[in-house]
């Protein structure tokens, strides 16, 4: 357990995952449709930014990992090391809402960083899927009741009005 300022402590994944993340630094309009890979642009340009909204630990590995499965290639958007966790928290970011697909895909990268990256004294990895929208249900029927790795969160380009700040406040309730 590693004390924060103001009695926060870090004792697992959950500790340090927020929903939602408000990613309104980048610049994206609300309403405007931008690409996934324009997200990731932007993410990068305001690294600090980014890493500030993260939260406390998280240090930049890799943009664009390239990982090789039987000879095929798949690339995970972002890479990160958490210092508090001491586990790899890789990040997937996806524009739309949701789909079943994308947690298994999170759950590959995961498995392959538990694997190949992760050394023996580490803590196993975290998947942060970053999701314009999801539903609650989808998520906890696609994944384990016991887990603990993978996580959905929404994303926000501007800061929510009063209203949409109520709801955000009662959804995680």
């Amino acid at each position: 357990m590693i004390a924060l300022s103001k009695g926060q402590s870090i004792n697992n994944a959950k500790d340090i995952i927020k929903d939602p993340y408000v990613l309104e630094f980048v610049g994206l309009p609300e309403l405007s449709s931008y690409s996934e890979s324009q997200l990731e642009e932007k993410l990068i340009d305001k690294l600090e930014h980014f890493l500030l909204e993260l939260g406390k630990g998280f240090t930049f590995v890799a943009r664009q990992k390239r990982i090789t499965i039987d000879e095929k290639h798949f690339k995970v958007d972002l890479v990160f090391y958490n210092r508090f966790l001491k586990s790899f928290v890789v990040i997937d970011l996806k524009i739309g809402e949701l789909k079943h697909q994308d947690i298994g895909q999170m759950l590959m990268y995961v498995n392959y960083f538990d694997r190949y990256e992760k050394q023996e004294d580490e803590n196993p990895t975290v998947g942060i899927i970053l999701c314009k929208d999801k539903s609650k249900a989808l998520v906890e029927l696609t994944l384990p009741k016991d887990n603990s790795q993978i996580y959905a969160s929404k994303y926000l380009t501007v800061l929510p009005d009063k209203e949409e700040f109520k709801k955000i406040l009662e959804e995680r309730e």
